[in-house]
């Protein structure tokens, strides 16, 4: 599905569908991904380099951002900060981190910095973005440039509104909206900014429930595609590792396992998913190590 220049975006099955050529926003996904799948063997770090160099070759000396280019190698149409732009400086930002250093780290970090200057008056692109300056923080918590985005970003998106009947800052739900509660919650902790972290987890929780918080519409507004929520965090955790082809090493709180985890404040499972509101993290295990530790345990 791939060849020296990048990922197809379309296919017929599993004959890629050249005509339509490459995006942007599928190699800043496949970077993201291979970043985060450290032990996948040559294989996936091939893609990973092929990834990066595709980003890299979309981003223009002031970190503006292409997305469309034919199979030739020419690209279609001119640099932006639209959803592309977001999804690269995520990309730039996960590899800065994930990459551990070496070539891809320092280059995935310079092309951060060049990208982080930029601002999208989109909020979703905005929500991509912080995700990206979330991982370069997390590593590096005096970065002025990643926390100004993330300042920035918190800007763009708005606060959520109070309304329990819509408590989303927009008319309608259209798509990647769980970027938005994600990057609240990721620039609040970062930022040290409760209330930004608050509003995330709420609109997260109101996501999750499909439904105003006083129950209506009665069951949701489309109750067949709404998730039970042991369904939910299943996907996240077994799910996500399955699809990373991980399943015999994450996912799950078992010996043997990744010592990945974290432990929250209450259970989830028996309370229901209203109980997210408000829930916190009372400590964080990366590694087995413990990296974050809250005054309740200290």
């Amino acid at each position: 599905m791939s060849d020296a220049i990048g990922m197809f975006e379309h296919a017929d099955h599993a004959t890629p569908r050249r005509e339509h050529g490459y995006c942007t926003d599928d190699m800043a996904r496949l970077l993201i991904v291979t970043v985060r799948e450290p032990e996948g063997g040559a294989g996936v770090g091939d893609l990973r380099r092929l990834a990066f160099r595709f980003l890299a070759s979309a981003q223009s000396p002031t970190g503006r951002i292409r997305n469309r280019r034919e199979v030739g190698g020419r690209w279609e149409d001119r640099h932006g900060v639209e959803d592309c732009w977001g999804r690269s400086v995520w990309a730039f930002g996960t590899a800065a981190r994930g990459a551990g250093g070496g070539w891809l780290g320092d280059s995935a970090l310079a092309c951060f910095n060049r990208s982080a200057s930029q601002r999208s008056p989109h909020r979703r692109s905005m929500a991509f973005a912080a995700l990206g300056a979330a991982e370069v923080v997390a590593f590096d918590g005096a970065h002025r440039r990643a926390r100004e985005l993330l300042a920035d970003a918190v800007e763009t998106i708005g606060p959520m509104p109070d309304d329990p009947r819509w408590p989303w800052p927009e008319p309608r739900l259209t798509y990647a909206n769980a970027a938005i509660p994600e990057a609240l919650i990721a620039a609040g902790d970062a930022l040290g900014r409760p209330t930004v972290v608050a509003d995330g987890l709420r609109v997260l929780s109101w996501m999750l429930d499909r439904q105003t918080v006083d129950g209506q519409p009665e069951g949701g507004w489309v109750p067949g595609e709404r998730l039970a929520l042991p369904d939910a965090l299943e996907a996240y955790t077994a799910g996500s590792a399955f699809v990373a082809f991980a399943e015999h090493r994450r996912g799950r709180v078992e010996p043997g396992m990744d010592a990945d985890l974290a432990i929250l404040d209450r259970d989830l499972l028996a309370l229901g998913p209203s109980a997210i509101i408000g829930s916190g993290v009372r400590a964080t295990v990366f590694g087995g190590a413990v990296v974050h530790r809250s005054e309740e345990l200290a």
